[in-house]
């Protein structure tokens, strides 16, 4: 067994354009986490560490042995998806990068830029919380269940260009209105989220049980002589009980997110109505003392 994963750990991949991208990007954000403190309150260092978090999970999918054997083990490719849907995409959202920019702006930027795009008619559609969870659904179960899947294995560019990229981009949209603190034209209702969050089980738990259930490889790229390890029906079935099974544990992570997101709400609310309730009762308090 320690051989096994010595051969597999041995085994790495370095893209140098993946590389770039998310050095680049991790950069941009600790600029704008300089430039938010200078003109404001400090930035709260629980965002900086998920965001950060997010981009290294990224790298350790796309960048280390998961990637250097995802063509060859399905389960270690479904594991790249996992990494980035899952639980990058989540984290990344938790770094709420749209409130820092917003900050780190300057007051031209935000007029001109920030504050239009963010009420643009485009960006309420693009984070409207049904279109993002259809179009979450959509892209698992089209992605799967269609011919794409096979093309991208076979096609190293689309799977760089294309695959990567489009799971990525879904995830963040569908996370973006429900968890974190970013800066968005409408945020749906805290019941919502949570709702939104768990049904998202429903595609996933499909694509997982076919896979684990299907009695021939789906994807005949996999079925091949392996160097080692697991045979095809066998990779398959750990990459669908991966997909079955794990996300389940990882989204009733984000729904217990969402819903300390949601109590802390309430108290504020509640801590505002008090104060609210404080000061009319001070200032009737006042006016029954003045004299006559």
């Amino acid at each position: 067994m320690s051989g096994t994963l010595g051969v597999f750990a041995d085994r790495w991949t370095l893209d140098v354009f993946t590389f770039v991208n998310l050095f680049a990007i991790g950069l941009a954000y600790l600029w704008g986490v300089r430039a938010s403190a200078q003109s404001g309150p400090r930035w709260p260092r629980r965002n900086t560490w998920c965001f950060l978090a997010g981009l290294v999970l990224l790298a350790i999918a796309y960048l280390g042995p998961l990637a250097a054997w995802s063509h060859t083990f399905f389960w270690a490719h479904m594991s790249q998806h996992l990494i980035v849907m899952m639980a990058a995409a989540p984290l990344l959202v938790l770094g709420n990068p749209i409130t820092l920019w917003f900050r780190a702006s300057s007051g031209a930027t935000r007029r001109r830029i920030v504050l239009p795009l963010l009420r643009s008619r485009g960006v309420r559609w693009l984070l409207n919380p049904y279109f993002t969870w259809a179009l979450f659904a959509l892209v698992l179960l089209g992605t799967h269940f269609s011919p794409f899947y096979e093309w991208a294995l076979r096609n190293h560019d689309a799977d760089t260009f294309i695959e990567q990229p489009l799971y990525l981009v879904v995830a963040l949209l569908f996370y973006l209105p429900l968890i974190g603190a970013n800066l968005q034209p409408r945020r749906p209702s805290p019941a919502f989220r949570l709702v939104s969050l768990g049904a998202m089980m429903v595609p996933e738990a499909i694509v997982g049980a076919v896979l684990f259930f299907a009695s021939r490889p789906l994807y005949p790229f996999y079925d091949q002589v392996r160097p080692f390890g697991l045979a095809p029906i066998p990779d398959q079935q750990l990459a669908g009980g991966l997909m079955w099974a794990l996300v389940m544990v990882v989204d009733s992570g984000w729904m217990m997110v969402a819903a300390v997101e949601w109590f802390g709400d309430e108290e504020r609310r509640s801590s505002r109505l008090d104060r609210e309730i404080r000061e009319q009762s001070e200032q009737s308090e006042q006016s029954e003392q003045l004299p006559a």
